[in-house]
């Protein structure tokens, strides 16, 4: 019996076998096969500030100063690439109080155009009212995710600027639960203080507001002067607790600074999380920090596993006659 033929026999079927086998890998990823694997992926509704405040041009990218919406904008868009296919995005605005879904959640991968689109049309000219009424449009975030089907978590972002300002005493009260609604508060801007731009309309630029075109002091304050000298109110009682720090500056609130004592005061009110926005990669870090993930079982393409079982066994093919000789020589 001639065992070298036999031999030789035996590693051309076992090179056809290998190469039959990478075929077949090849031709299962025309079938499109996808398994079934726990993942965690996420979900997010986020609402915009495209109050004018958002206008100051506080930030940099690239070395260019550029508002505080179109850093939050560009930091956005870094985070949608960021996130794995099967999760999900939406985008809403708030202006004046209210806050204003504009596109349920979609998934990132096969909706991406669409995603990108819309958040770069996202502007101040939407727009609707000059008032900023951070915490009722937190709240009004808060409804909209609560009222979703799947009940994403919640990306406010904001710099915290309160128009008309807050009376620390007598701020909004609402139903909410902390907690109930997952999510996180980006702050956007310096808190240095600088001037807000004013637009017309269409968006044409009108200079800077002034002090006396925008209102100094809240509205329950600025009441007190039509009561009579000396009167006592029921809410001039003396406080059972120290009223909050809002970030108002009677006089000065033609300026605007990132409201960060407040933002995390909201944020922690309501149970979410806080992140000052500096860095897009710290954004997209934070869309998908293990607290906002979602444990689900979801399918993910086989392709990828069969092509590259493919490559491993041509490359074991092509690799395997220099092995069998390099081991032979150490031997």
């Amino acid at each position: 019996m001639d065992w070298r033929h036999l031999l030789s026999d035996w590693r051309t079927d076992r090179r056809r076998g290998v190469l039959l086998l990478a075929a077949l890998a090849l031709a299962a990823t025309f079938l499109q096969p996808t398994v079934n694997l726990p993942r965690r992926l996420f979900e997010h509704v986020v609402v915009i500030d495209v109050t004018q405040s958002m206008n100051v041009t506080d930030q940099r990218i690239g070395g260019a100063a550029v508002s505080r919406l179109a850093a939050a904008k560009h930091a956005l868009r870094a985070a949608l690439d960021e996130l794995p296919c099967g999760s999900k995005l939406g985008w809403a605005v708030f202006t004046e109080h209210r806050s204003y879904l504009l596109l349920t959640p979609l998934e990132v991968c096969a909706n991406r155009a669409e995603l990108r689109a819309t958040l770069a049309h996202i502007d101040g000219r939407m727009a609707w009212s000059g008032g900023s009424e951070v915490a009722k449009a937190l709240h009004g975030g808060i409804v909209i995710a609560k009222e979703l089907a799947g009940r994403p978590s919640l990306v406010f972002v904001t710099d915290g600027h309160e128009a008309p300002p807050l009376n620390a005493r007598l701020r909004p009260s609402f139903d909410d639960k902390p907690g109930e609604v997952a999510g996180l508060i980006v702050g956007v801007g310096e808190r240095n203080p600088s001037p807000i731009p004013k637009f017309d309309p269409s968006g044409r630029p009108l200079g800077w507001w002034s002090a006396d075109e925008v209102m100094q002091t809240d509205l329950h304050s600025q009441g007190r002067g039509g009561s009579v000298l000396g009167e006592r109110l029921i809410d001039d009682a003396a406080p059972t607790a120290i009223a909050p720090n809002l970030g108002a500056t009677p006089g000065r609130e033609h300026l605007s600074g990132l409201r960060e004592d407040y933002l995390r005061l909201l944020a922690q009110e309501n149970g979410l999380a806080y992140l000052r926005l500096r860095e897009p990669r710290e954004l997209a870090a934070a869309l998908r920090a293990r607290a906002l993930a979602r444990p689900v079982v979801a399918p993910v393409d086989g392709r990828i596993a069969l092509a590259a079982l493919a490559l491993a066994l041509l490359l074991g093919l092509q690799l395997a006659p220099w092995w069998a000789a390099w081991t032979r020589g150490r031997r």
